[in-house]
């Protein structure tokens, strides 16, 4: 087939799951186009090195890869992510019409990012069926928290048609399903296609001496929180659980964000000597981190639209064969349970993430590892990239009509 990919992130950003999804189907033999924009995520500004210019293409076997421009600038204010949303827009729609004038199928890895230029780019190749591999329908997650409401509704709005236009939508946890139905999609359209972690980094791996002495002080148990410390994560309940058990286990907290202060001051007015923070590293590191500590905590807080995500860092640490503590409701903790590959207990119950983290340093170490070994096999099963792969060409073979729409449970399994 002749696939086009719609994304408003690519590699080199850390963007892996386009990114491998285009290598992977340019090797199974399709010729793939990727339309996406030049590379400044994180830090808001063009990386080192690049230009932005109008004929940007890169080639190797089977894949392109064009980049349009876009304003750059880190997401201050909602006047900021708007220009850099709607400017991708515009570029994209631009570059769409001759760039995808004749592939079969288009892919659209479908952020709130994306949504401006996706709709642009549908109406524009009204012919060219489009497959959406949805990963956050929250949509004021990506417009206004500060109660300008005018954003939120354009997205919203733009959202249902591009819903409605779809040929298939594969949805990246199972409850999102109901989101994007009641946001307009055809639910016999929509599909589960749970994301996969970049594998070449995220494998069981033995730790060296300097991991080791990074994350463990003594003999004690270490529950290990990496990534974001944000208002979704709501850590403070992981410290309050963490300081009632200060002789039993130990909580290292691996990176960096916005609420990183007041959850530091937290666990200082708590005199909680068993927290420590650790600043964030290279995802290459990560690995050896995992395997030092004894668990990796997942947290998520008790809100309505994230009990239908499924955070990338349980797929990192289910790849790495790591057991998980699951502080978190909805379709993460049903994952969790399911598979075996730890404990869970209710989001922003501190209480009973503290009961969870004694149990956890109560279970014995042979036991830690056949639950990492279980999650291994349920990541193998359900979300590794082939998997991944397989799921996503199929539903680009039904949207350009090649074969017949499967039966059966369009949910999926978890385990």
């Amino acid at each position: 087939m002749r696939i086009g990919i719609l994304s408003y992130h690519f590699p080199p950003e850390p963007a892996f799951i386009p990114g491998s999804l285009a290598e992977e189907l340019a090797a199974r033999g399709h010729e793939v186009r990727v339309l996406t924009g030049f590379p400044d995520y994180p830090g808001g500004h063009v990386y080192p090195g690049w230009r932005q210019r109008w004929h940007h293409e890169t080639h190797s076997e089977r894949l392109t890869v064009r980049r349009v421009p876009r304003y750059p600038g880190r997401a201050a204010s909602t006047g900021t992510r708007m220009a850099s949303y709607l400017s991708f827009a515009g570029s994209a729609t631009l570059a769409a019409r001759r760039y995808f004038r004749d592939v079969d199928a288009l892919y659209v890895f479908q952020l709130p990012a994306t949504t401006f230029a996706t709709a642009g780019v549908l109406r524009l190749l009204g012919r060219v069926p489009a497959v959406l591999h949805v990963q956050d329908v929250w949509a004021s997650d990506g417009v206004d928290e500060t109660g300008e409401g005018r954003w939120a509704v354009r997205m919203g709005s733009a959202m249902t048609r591009i819903y409605r236009a779809a040929a298939r939508i594969a949805v990246a946890a199972p409850s999102m399903r109901d989101l994007v139905v009641a946001a307009g999609a055809d639910p016999t359209r929509v599909r589960l296609v749970l994301n996969w972690t970049d594998e070449r980094i995220f494998h069981p791996v033995t730790p060296g001496a300097a991991a080791r002495q990074l994350v463990r002080r003594d003999g004690r148990c270490v529950v290990m929180h990496a990534g974001t410390i944000g208002a979704r994560q709501g850590l403070e309940t992981a410290v309050r659980a963490a300081a009632a058990l200060d002789r039993t286990m130990d909580l290292v907290l691996v990176g960096s964000g916005a609420d990183e202060r007041r959850v530091r001051g937290l666990a200082a007015e708590l005199g909680a000597d068993n927290v420590r923070f650790v600043e964030r590293r290279s995802p290459v590191d990560m690995p050896e981190l995992y395997a030092a500590a004894d668990y990796q905590l997942v947290m998520l807080r008790d809100l309505p639209e994230l009990r239908g995500t499924v955070p990338g860092k349980l797929q990192a640490a289910l790849s790495c064969a790591a057991p998980v503590v699951a502080s978190a409701g909805g379709d993460t903790a049903e994952l969790v349970e399911r598979a075996r590959a730890g404990l869970s207990c209710p989001p922003e119950d501190w209480a009973a993430l503290a009961d969870r983290f004694w149990l956890a340093a109560t279970i014995p170490p042979p036991t830690r590892a056949e639950m990492g070994r279980r999650g291994r096999a349920a990541y193998l099963r359900e979300m590794s990239l082939p998997a991944g792969v397989d799921r996503i060409e199929r539903l680009l073979h039904e949207a350009a009509g090649r074969v017949a729409e499967p039966a059966g449970n369009s949910r999926g399994n978890l385990a």
